[in-house]
């Protein structure tokens, strides 16, 4: 499973780059994908119109989510204990790395500060 972050998702909607196009399309057709909701409420906060909007939601209403009982308070912690903040990793991005830690889960983003965290945390990434 894969969890994608926002630069994915947004490449993703915007169809420019045909390679994670399909590739995004692939993990998708092949159910590989998990939502958090921190992603898409960011994601939701930049749509460009009530079609990206009706599109963003129709993703997170029909990809698989894992338990995010607290995930905002355990990536909080996550960020506190290993400094992140000083590392360029705001709360959304300690939320995506918290879940990947915690769920085994692979990592496909287009931040450089992100993969470099992620990298240092054990954490596979795309």
């Amino acid at each position: 499973m894969i969890i994608f972050d926002t630069s994915i998702w947004i490449e993703y909607l915007r169809g420019k780059d045909q390679s994670i196009v399909e590739t995004v399309t692939e993990y998708l057709h092949d159910d590989k994908v998990i939502a958090l909701s921190p992603v898409f409420g960011e994601l939701l906060q930049g749509a460009k119109g009530s079609k990206e909007e009706s599109d963003i939601l129709a993703f997170w209403q029909n990809l698989p989510k894992h338990d995010e009982e607290n995930l905002m308070i355990r990536a909080g912690l996550l960020s506190l204990r290993h400094k992140l903040w000083s590392k360029g990793i705001g709360l959304i991005d300690a939320s995506i790395l918290y879940s990947a830690l915690e769920t085994g889960f692979e990592i496909w983003s287009k931040d450089d500060n992100l993969n470099k965290v992620a990298k240092t945390l054990g954490i596979r990434i795309n």
